[in-house]
């Protein structure tokens, strides 16, 4: 049976503050995000049911997971909290772009953290890792697949807020805040679908299934939303409007797009900068 997956968002980092703060390289944790973190692990209903913690290698994915999760790496002292570049962030801005893998062991080298998967030029946002709907669609695909062939049956992946619209295919409020549709530190959890689907969110015909993610009706409800997930093809239109969303809020994937446009400042939701 496929696992359910909770996925988070990270904390409040310092690039999440003002807008030219992306200039900053793999920012940390402002203090309200360390707020944030301690405020998730007191509420998060779910820590004895986790058997696998993952994380994108950014900073900020990093110590989110381990902070806001410890009551699991408590209970489990042989587990480390797996790193995945493939779930990391969707731009190649400075703030969106990991640090080299020498520079996280040294980092993380007496913390529960496994850094196997984090190969050389992880971080370089070319091939694989491109700032391209093509290439963000492919490893999002290539992330679902992995986590539904896993044999946990609980697994939590803490990503970003951009990504996160990619993995889960759910672009239903995407523009709500400044690139994305979540709050930091929210959290949603989904399970598999049955049904095999045979092309993405473009239309585009895919070499066999697309893995899809279906949020849980718990979840949905938990923030406040009625009835299930929109289906497959309204979201294929909610993909479109999303993306386009972005391109209006100046928020596009390359550097180059972005010196290109006038990129706004984000909004403050309830004296938060997101």
């Amino acid at each position: 049976m496929a696992p359910t997956v909770h996925c988070v968002r990270h904390a409040q980092g310092v690039h999440n503050l003002c807008t030219a703060n992306h200039v900053i390289h793999d920012p940390l944790l402002t203090d309200l995000g360390h707020e944030q973190c301690a405020k998730l692990r007191d509420s998060f209903p779910f820590h004895d049911k986790i058997d696998l913690m993952t994380a994108s290698p950014l900073r900020r994915t990093i110590y989110t997971a381990l902070e806001s999760f410890e009551p699991v790496f408590k209970a489990h002292p042989e587990m480390k909290l797996l790193a995945l570049p493939d779930v990391q962030e969707t731009s190649d801005v400075p703030c969106d772009t990991g640090s080299d893998p020498q520079v996280l062991r040294e980092e993380f080298a007496d913390m529960n953290v496994n850094l196997e998967m984090v190969h050389e030029d992880w971080n370089n946002k070319a091939g694989r890792y491109a700032p391209t709907n093509a290439a963000l669609k492919e490893r999002a695909r290539a992330a679902r697949k992995w986590l539904k062939a896993r044999p946990e049956k609980e697994i939590v992946v803490v990503t970003h807020g951009g990504f996160l619209h990619y993995l889960t295919e759910d672009w239903e409020d995407s523009s709500t805040y400044q690139g994305t549709g979540w709050l930091n530190t929210e959290w949603r959890s989904y399970t598999f679908s049955d049904e095999t689907h045979g092309d993405d969110l473009d239309g585009k015909a895919l070499d066999g299934d697309n893995f899809t993610l279906i949020e849980t009706i718990e979840s949905r409800e938990r923030r406040g939303k009625e009835g299930p997930t929109p289906d497959r093809e309204e979201q294929k239109t909610l993909y479109k409007k999303g993306t386009q969303g972005w391109d209006d809020q100046g928020l596009f994937q390359s550097q180059e797009e972005r010196d290109a446009a006038k990129v706004p400042e984000g909004e403050e939701i309830n004296g938060v900068r997101v």
